[in-house]
């Protein structure tokens, strides 16, 4: 899937931290005893008695991508490289998110690389990014064009490749009950989006094949 970035997110929604109204502690409390009378447990018995806080503090966890700038994490970069311009690959950083139709999890893999120009990124920035993007709620297409994004626009390199494999809880826990099914999306910029052979290379690294040489 090529995403077409900017009409799936509006740059200021993902550059930037977002704005948001929370309830108090007390009212999320409050509504997850209300989610626990509607599955027709009891909210008070003993086992549950605590849930509504644990769920909270579990909440405040999952969802910490709404609190972080993804632009900050890729704000310092290297320039003493060495000349080097090739392609840059972080593959496998393994994440969980949560679908935003049902807030049930989605978990899988992201594999991003991207060409520099004359600049790299710390590679720990590159896994940040995708965390605070998969600890919000998500669509596995829209986290895909938000990484690319936030990465072209901040680096400004030759260009970006990121594909994410992943399995839905809302295919394998409900409705049509499919375990095990995983959803594939990539979307590229630049270089990547212009030169289907640099596409091919990624894709090639990334499943651990020797990638074709590349032509100059």
């Amino acid at each position: 899937m090529d995403a077409v970035i900017k009409k799936i997110m509006p740059p200021s929604d993902y550059l930037d931290k977002p704005v948001t109204d929370r309830p108090s502690e007390a009212e999320v409390e409050a509504a997850v005893r209300t989610l626990l009378r509607w599955t027709g447990d009891n909210p008070n018995r003993e086992g549950l008695i605590d849930t509504p806080k644990r769920v909270t503090k579990s909440f405040l966890e999952m969802f910490n991508g709404y609190d972080m700038c993804p632009a900050e994490e890729l704000g310092r970069t290297f320039e003493e490289v060495a000349g080097y311009d090739d392609l840059v690959i972080v593959r496998d950083i393994q994440f969980h998110s949560h679908c935003e139709h049902h807030m049930v999890p989605i978990i899988g893999k992201a594999h991003v690389g991207y060409l520099p120009d004359g600049k790299v990124v710390g590679l720990s920035k590159i896994a940040r990014v995708v965390d605070i993007f998969a600890h919000r709620l998500q669509t596995q297409e829209a986290m895909t064009a938000q990484i690319a994004g936030v990465i072209q626009d901040v680096l400004n390199p030759r260009g970006v490749a990121v594909m994410i494999e992943a399995e839905h809880m809302c295919m394998a826990m409900r409705g049509i009950r499919k375990q095990g099914s995983t959803t594939l999306t990539s979307t590229f910029t630049g270089v990547f989006k212009d030169t289907p052979e640099e596409q091919v290379r990624f894709v090639t690294m990334v499943r651990g094949l020797e990638a074709p040489r590349r032509h100059r």
